[in-house]
């Protein structure tokens, strides 16, 4: 059983319900024509897949029955699965074996997408690696923040760099100095959320990025956007905008075990990608895992 199937299959049970609408479809139909694609159009859409990549996979089932000669409904379901896998395969993306030090990874998102937490987890996973970790509080927005991080870099021993009322963008300057000083592996840069229609906070992180590459002229070395999977079709509107001012090198697609909207990674393949790197179940330090394509749409259709 694949890693991700195996940490999937009980907690997409949500967005598997969803899928269910479709699988069902096409297991209780007898024949295929022109009424069953659109119907099943319709329930793709409907599991969040979005209208492109709906379009997509239908067009890709036609070709297949065309090809195939398929006759039988209920084997359209092995193309599915096989569509929606090549769709999602181009976003697996794997971290960098050998990386500078400091490796800086800045994360942008909007709020109660889940960064602080994920950061939590990412730090949990590079000191599972035997790596050394630094943290930046740049959400200087919200006190809470800072004392969650601040605990989280209690709870796993690492440095922590804060200031009250700071700019941003000086503390994690800060942070990649001191790192640097201190010959630590990775720094994990949290900043504060925002919409991409808050225009102003927008060009705030831009300038967060210029400075950043003050005190390292590669820095960031990534930049991750942290999703919210219940954000649904509104994720791809995020990864456009976030990719637009920061260029994105990868995303983390953050409580996919409490949402039935999971399908709108699909939508993000089709219309914007950008890797997936990590998806997050639940809240302990381990519920973070590299995105699989084939172990994806395993849970999906299980």
């Amino acid at each position: 059983m694949p890693p991700l199937l195996a940490f999937l299959r009980k907690d997409l049970e949500l967005t598997r319900d969803r899928w269910k609408s479709a699988l069902g479809l096409l297991r209780s139909h007898a024949k295929i024509d022109d009424s069953l694609y659109e119907e099943l159009e319709s329930r793709l859409i409907a599991a969040d897949v979005g209208v492109a990549a709906s379009a997509s996979l239908i067009a890709a089932l036609r070709k297949a029955q065309r090809d195939k000669r398929l006759e039988d409904a209920a084997a359209l379901e092995a193309e599915l699965k096989g569509a929606l896998t090549a769709m999602l395969a181009p976003l697996e993306r794997s971290l960098p074996a050998a990386t500078p030090s400091p490796w800086v990874i800045l994360l942008a998102g909007v709020n109660g997408a889940g960064k602080t937490t994920t950061i939590a987890k990412l730090t949990h996973l590079f000191q599972s690696q035997g790596k050394s970790v630094l943290l930046a509080a740049g959400d200087t927005f919200r006190a809470a923040a800072r004392e969650q991080l601040a605990e989280w870099g209690r709870r796993h021993h690492v440095s922590v760099v804060s200031q009250e009322k700071a700019d941003s963008a000086a503390v994690i300057f800060d942070g990649i100095q001191s790192a640097r000083a201190k010959k630590i592996d990775v720094v994990l840069a949290d900043t504060a959320g925002r919409l991409p229609t808050q225009l102003h906070l927008m060009e705030e992180i831009r300038k967060v990025k210029r400075v950043m590459a003050k005190a390292d002229p590669a820095a960031p070395h990534e930049t991750w956007l942290v999703i919210d999977a219940n954000t649904g079709q509104n994720a791809v509107r995020q990864v456009a905008a976030f990719d637009e001012a920061l260029g994105l090198t990868g995303l983390v697609v953050t409580k996919l075990d409490g949402t039935a909207k999971g399908g709108a990674v699909a939508a993000i393949a089709r219309e914007h990608p950008v890797p997936i790197l990590f998806v997050g179940i639940g809240e302990k330090a381990a519920d973070l895992r590299p995105f699989e394509a084939a172990g994806f749409v395993e849970a999906l259709f299980a």
